[in-house]
């Protein structure tokens, strides 16, 4: 197979349809979402295995996160790879891996993962999104950071404990009142 921009994923010989752009040192939008989203807390109840397993793919296979927030059942963030670099996946597999080495085992296992030796702690895909320009990327950090309210967990965006919010106010780039109803929809993967 030629190499181009776009990954693709092989199994038993054939390429599926699923395809990933590959652009070195790209910024991208990524949701990732664990299996079993209804009344599931498993992120934040887990928060410091959750930083120590980002740690850990930092340190190893550097990129620089742009805006992030962990909520109970999903990450939603922007991360900004190296100029060389454009393997977002492997990153993704080993933060997920590291997360869930970490956790007792006893959640559901389909028939399927069993057979692969998997975990049912995530979902096994994540929705990536390419940055395309400054407006496109002020409206994914505005809905990373929108997204504690969106979903109910506070009532105001800066009584979200873990969100890059607080470090974007830090930095002068909102108040620490800041709200918005966020009139353009943002396709995010959720």
């Amino acid at each position: 197979m030629e190499q181009s921009i776009y990954g693709s994923y092989l199994r038993s010989g054939e390429v599926t349809a699923y395809r990933r752009l590959r652009i070195p040192g790209a910024t991208w939008f990524f949701t990732v979402n664990l299996s079993e989203r209804r009344n599931n807390r498993l992120l934040t109840d887990n928060i410091d295995g959750l930083k120590g397993a980002l740690r850990k793919v930092k340190t190893d296979h550097p990129f620089t996160i742009d805006a992030i927030v962990i909520l109970p059942d999903h990450i939603h963030c922007i991360w900004t790879l190296p100029p060389d670099d454009s393997d977002y996946s492997n990153r993704w597999t080993l933060i997920k891996t590291g997360f869930s080495r970490a956790l007792a085992h006893g959640e559901q296992v389909s028939v399927s993962r069993r057979k692969r030796g998997e975990r049912g702690i995530w979902q096994r895909r994540f929705w990536e999104h390419l940055i395309r320009d400054d407006r496109d990327y002020e409206r994914h950090v505005d809905y990373i950071h929108w997204n504690p309210v969106k979903h109910g967990w506070v009532r105001r965006v800066m009584d979200w404990e873990h969100s890059s919010f607080h470090r974007f106010v830090e930095r002068g780039i909102y108040p620490s009142d800041w709200s918005t109803g966020l009139n353009e929809t943002v396709e995010a993967g959720e």
